[in-house]
Formats: C-alpha cells, structure tokens, sequence
C-alpha cells in the first residue's frame, strides 16, 4: 500500500463510557449457541452445499448439541426453501432442536419464510433490515424514521403469521444488520420498537442479535457497545441478547469473548469460522476456548477429526494446518527443546494424582479432542520404527502394519549408520522402494489374468480361476491355480509350481488418494516352509495385482 494511502482512513470512535464494568468479569458458563453453517457459512462458498451435502452437516450439528440452528434464507431461492421443506417433511429435525430462518423486512418475502417451515414444531423466525448509518445514507436512502418503519411492519407480519401456524411453537428473533455500524441510541430504539410489536416476557423472551456485520473497531470497543446495550435497554429481561461477530479484523474470538463477559447471553457462529470475506467467529475455538478454562461449552467436541473431515468435504475450505485445536501441526513441535518439555510436562500429568492439565506449550490435552501429540521426527541414526513410519505416511502416504514397523525400522538403522547423518525423506523413500517394490528376484511377474471368476451369497461356492506367468531367475514359467479368490488362486499356483509351500499370515490394503485413478498398496506378511516371517509389498492400480506383487515382494525378501 502507499504511505499516503492512510489518510482515506479514521479511527473508529471510543466510547465514553466509564461505568464499564466487563473488564472485571470472566466467563463461567456456557452461552446459548446457534450455528450458522447452513446460512451464514453455505452464502460464503464458491459452490453452496447440495441437498445430501446440507443434510450431511445438519446432522453433524446435531451430534454437536446445537439446539439452535439457522438452516437458510428460504425466501432466497427455491433451493433454501426445498431445504427447509426436507427437514420438516423427512423428519429430520430432533424434538429438542429449533430451526432458524432468517427473512428481511418485506411482507411477501415474510410469508413465503412462513410456508417454508409450515409444519414444523419448533422455529426460530429470524428478521433482519439493516440500520447503519452508511447503508442509509448510501444504500437505501432512508432516515431513521423509514428505517425502524421497515423493522416494525416487519415484526408486525411476522407475529400475524405466526398466529395462522398454532401448530409451530415460534420464537422471534430481530438483527439490526450493521449494529456496530450503527448509533447505538437508533440501534436501541429500533429493538424497542420491534419488542413492542412482539410483546415478549420473561417466560417467553425475543432474542435481540447484534451483529458486527463488518468488524470495524477493537474487540474492547464491541464489550463496551454490548454492556452499553444490555445496560440501557428497556424490559432487559424480556431479551436474550444475542452476538453474531464477522472476523474482518481478525479479532471475532477475542470480540465475543468480551461481549459476553459484557453481557450477552447467546453466541451465532460457524465452525472454524467459514462466513462472508474473513469469516464468522469460530464456534470450535471459542468452545475450545472455554474448555481450557475449566468451563463446560455444552458442545461436544471429542471428536474434532469428524468436524474437521465433514466441514472440509461440504464447503471445500481447507482447515488450516495452525488453524486453533484443529490444524494438522497445532499438537505438534518442531523445536527440540519444545519437544523435551512437552515430553516432561507430559510424563508429570501422568504422575500427578491432582487431574489437572498442566503441560508446556500444549494448552489442551490432545486426547480431549481425539488427537494425539506428535513431535516433529527427524531421521537419523537415533531415531525409532515409530518415528519412521510415521514419516513414510505423513510423506508418501504409506501406512505400513505396526507389526511391519521393526522391520523397515532395522533396514532404515542400517542406511543411517552407513550414512552417519540423518536422513531426507527420499532417502526413506528410495531405502523402501529397494527393500520391497523393485526385489524382483529370484521371483518377478511377466502377466497376470483372472480367467474365470465366480461369486455366490454361500462363501463356500465362490472360486477364481487365474493364469499368470512368473519370472523364475532366467526362466519363465507359466502358471494356472483355482481358489475362493484370485489371491488364493495365484498362491496355490505358485507354490505348486514355483516356490514351495508357504502361508500367508497378515493382509493390509489400503487407496494412496481418493482420486478415481489412484494407486492401491497390499502389504502381506508371509511364513516359509522354514519357519522365517517376511512382510512384501505392491503398488498397483489394481488391488489384486498389487496383491500379487505383494506375494513375490515376501518371497524375494532378503532382511
């Protein structure tokens, strides 16, 4: 940017406001949670979810334990609406759990809000117009009067509506889009003239959303907006006041945080932060967060890899590798000397009779959300078959047997005591592909067909036939076997006709990627007639034929 560029700029105005009390508080419960995945986050992707994709994540949520969630903008489009229309029509929605909708302020755009959740018990009727001073000015053209006009004639058709469906138990909710970009006296008049309309009570409370619908000052400044709010806000107790904080500035965790220590009672987010431009607050962190302080978030969390898995394959966002509690590398330490006292903290845990979680660098206990610490391993003459495997999978994929682990760990002590340094991960590579992939004597493979083939529901009737020729020193050798299988079907060959008896013991199989066309490892462990146990391995794009490589990968095994 150019220096002179700034002066485009202004600091966000401080608010005088000195009977601020948050900065003594801390938070010591759970706030009401209401994810916004299905709205919030689905609007800021380059290809919104499809149906199964909606579903999909729904159903995580509800694993979570939301018991509010927004799931669209039904007016918006017939695909929002045929959404809404699933949930209710197929059942999907738990009795303990509200559906959120959001609407803006326009009659028609009301009801058709109204139809799209006909039928179902518990709904969240969420309306919106926007009040800040930038948007009236620039947008819409309108003064505060037209504005909190908008809002009301919006809750006044929203509470008529609701009147018509008695079968649906309805709680109204009204964001004046923009509250951080809006005076904070009109951002309070106009809730108060939309509670009017929807004359709430303690027992059956609106909920007011403020949002920071741009990010736009320091997260201090966001509390004291709050408790300003909370503060001065007529009949407070008839309102859940309700945050829904953007990430422009990168500060939405630490904002929320502060707004509740101010006083809100209710938090809308999405998980790892998917939203419009920088995101919404992270519901994971700021759960994750409050967990590490000794409060229960009243999420379920343990199991962060099936968030992390469900979350990637419906919005296509990759979670980044330092992203809080859920990155790839967070529970993980280049440093040595970070390594040692994560080692030793880790072992005082263990030894301590107090329960508490006190370990350097780690301020989470990784168990607690289904991972494990993993030290960075770099390869040298000290290093162990753990650290080894570990490698080979984290670079090229492969997740060797634990029981193979000894031995490509002993085949790897020898390069690096040859060596007498550590080794790169090519090396790793290059030492694997030896020792297994290219062994191909005394036993190598020219061809390999299945002939016939036969698959019954009684196992006792399904056979292969197979036809193969083998490579045997400078000779070739053409084989034919029967089995349950083309695997077994080639062993009985071969041991016939080729290598004498052996059996195998272990079979592992797993894809090198998830692409249509990826390759296939077998890893297969065999006994000798003499009683020796040797693992071989083969990569094919066919599972059997890498099944087969795996075989005479055993069999030409010398370690």
């Amino acid at each position: 940017m150019k220096t002179g560029s700034v002066k485009k700029y202004k600091a966000y105005a401080a608010m005088d406001f000195s009977s601020r009390t948050w900065p003594e508080k801390t938070i010591t419960k759970a706030p009401m949670w209401c994810s916004v995945d299905l709205r919030d986050g689905n609007q800021a992707l380059v290809q919104p979810m499809n149906l199964k994709q909606k579903i999909e994540l729904f159903e995580l949520l509800v694993d979570v334990g939301f018991k509010d969630i927004e799931v669209g903008f039904p007016s918006a489009s017939e695909v929002e609406f045929e959404f809404c229309r699933t949930l209710i029509e197929d059942n999907l929605i738990p009795a303990d759990v509200s559906i959120q909708v959001l609407t803006p302020a326009r009659e028609s755009l009301i009801k058709k809000t109204f139809k799209a959740v006909e039928g179902a018990k518990k709904v969240v009727m969420h309306l919106y117009n926007s009040t800040s001073t930038l948007q009236r000015k620039n947008v819409f053209k309108m003064n505060r009067e037209e504005i909190t006009a908008l809002g009301v004639e919006g809750a006044r058709v929203i509470k008529e509506e609701a009147e018509r469906f008695s079968a649906t138990d309805f709680r109204f909710e009204y964001s004046p889009e923009s509250f951080t970009g809006t005076e904070l006296d009109f951002a309070m008049h106009i809730c108060e003239a939309v509670m009017d309309v929807w004359e709430p009570t303690t027992e059956r409370p609106v909920i007011l959303n403020l949002p920071a619908t741009v990010e736009l000052a320091t997260p201090n400044i966001y509390a004291d907006q709050i408790e300003w709010f909370c503060t001065n806000l007529k009949n407070r107790d008839f309102a859940i006041v309700s945050l829904h904080a953007h990430n422009d500035r990168g500060c939405a965790v630490a904002a929320t945080e502060l707004a509740l220590m101010a006083g809100a009672d209710r938090v809308e987010g999405t998980l790892f932060g998917n939203g419009e431009r920088t995101g919404n607050v992270d519901l994971v962190t700021l759960g994750l967060n409050m967990f590490t302080q000794g409060v229960d978030p009243n999420l379920d969390l343990h199991d962060i890899n099936r968030l992390i898995t469900v979350s990637q394959q419906v919005t296509d966002i990759p979670v980044h590798v330092r992203h809080p509690y859920a990155g790839e590398l967070v529970y993980t330490a280049f440093s040595g000397s970070h390594q040692d006292a994560i080692s030793k903290g880790m072992e005082s845990c263990k030894n301590s009779n107090d329960g508490l979680w006190a370990v350097p660098y780690l301020p989470i206990d990784p168990t607690d959300v289904g991972r494990t610490y993993e030290s960075i391993i770099r390869i040298n003459s000290q290093s162990g078959k753990g650290g080894v495997a570990y490698l080979m999978d984290i670079e090229f994929g492969l997740k060797m047997p634990k029981r193979m682990h000894p031995e490509f760990g002993r085949i790897i002590q020898q390069v690096t005591n040859q060596a007498g340094r550590e080794l790169k991960a090519v090396e790793l590579w290059n030492a694997f592909e030896s020792t297994y992939l290219l062994n191909n004597r005394p036993y190598g493979l020219e061809s390999f067909n299945v002939v016939k083939r036969h698959i019954d529901n009684d196992e006792k009737a399904s056979f292969a036939e197979i036809e193969a020729v083998i490579i045997d020193g400078q000779n070739k050798k053409s084989i034919k076997g029967r089995g349950n299988g083309p695997l077994d079907a080639f062993c009985s060959a071969l041991k016939q006709d080729v290598s004498g008896d052996f059996s195998l013991n272990r079979y592992h199989e797993h894809a090198l990627s998830v692409s249509s066309s990826s390759k296939a490892v077998a890893y297969i462990e065999i006994i000798k007639e003499d009683g020796s146990v040797k693992w071989g391995v083969g990569i094919d794009t066919d599972i059997i034929v890498a099944s087969i490589k795996a075989v005479l990968s055993s069999l030409n095994s010398t370690t």
